[in-house]
């Protein structure tokens, strides 16, 4: 098990392969469906490992169309079950009091509901695109009460958009035989693009404070 863990972050799909097969597939699926939809493991590989699937999927070594469907699937079962996870689990937690005080005031959890009622579409499928902040997401939308059509819509929307753009990503710059050879480089690019809105982000804020 701390072998698979050990080829799935280092992307080694030769080694995935030799030892599963056809089973990658499943193999796959939870990886997408765990990141999502467990808020405890949001460290697991995303981005990176959609474009090397998708990249070897180019090479003959799985069926896009198989590969689109199942994670697809697991990108949106990971998220709704984060989501009831948040609305039933998470808010109970957060209502809990201790010393006779809750253990979030309730302002904060009427602001948090604002915001997604505000927000939460937007937030929802562009945090597809941010590793960890995508584990948290759906929690959060749960926990906010988020309207679920919306959610649910905007979930799907947001899925097909992360899972299509990068492992066709990875199936179409395949051909490259530069890609092929330097597969490290190319996932730790990818990592970087993906937190690059948070570093942004976090460069405005203190430019702000410092200019205020």
């Amino acid at each position: 098990m701390l072998e698979l863990f050990h080829c799935l972050f280092q992307l080694d799909f030769d080694w995935l392969f030799t030892q599963y097969g056809t089973a990658v597939y499943l193999i796959l699926f939870l990886v997408i469906f765990i990141e999502t939809g467990l808020v405890i493991m949001p460290f697991l590989p995303g981005d990176s490992l959609l474009f090397t699937a998708g990249l070897f999927a180019k090479l003959g070594y799985l069926n896009i169309a198989y590969l689109i469907l199942i994670l697809f699937v697991a990108a949106v079962l990971g998220d709704n079950i984060n989501y009831w996870i948040g609305r039933k689990i998470g808010l109970r937690i957060f209502h809990l009091k201790l010393r006779g005080k809750s253990i979030v005031k309730q302002e904060y959890l009427d602001k948090t509901h604002s915001f997604y009622e505000k927000y939460g579409t937007k937030t929802i499928i562009m945090a597809r695109f941010v590793p960890i902040v995508r584990t948290f997401a759906p929690f959060t939308a749960g926990i906010a009460e988020m309207n679920y059509r919306k959610f649910f819509s905007f979930d799907i929307l947001g899925g097909a958009l992360w899972i299509c753009s990068l492992t066709f990503a990875g199936y179409f710059l395949g051909h490259f035989d530069w890609i092929k050879t330097h597969i490290e480089k190319v996932a730790l690019g990818i990592i970087f693009i993906s937190i690059l809105p948070i570093i942004i982000e976090m460069v405005k804020s203190k430019m702000k404070k410092k200019t205020s």
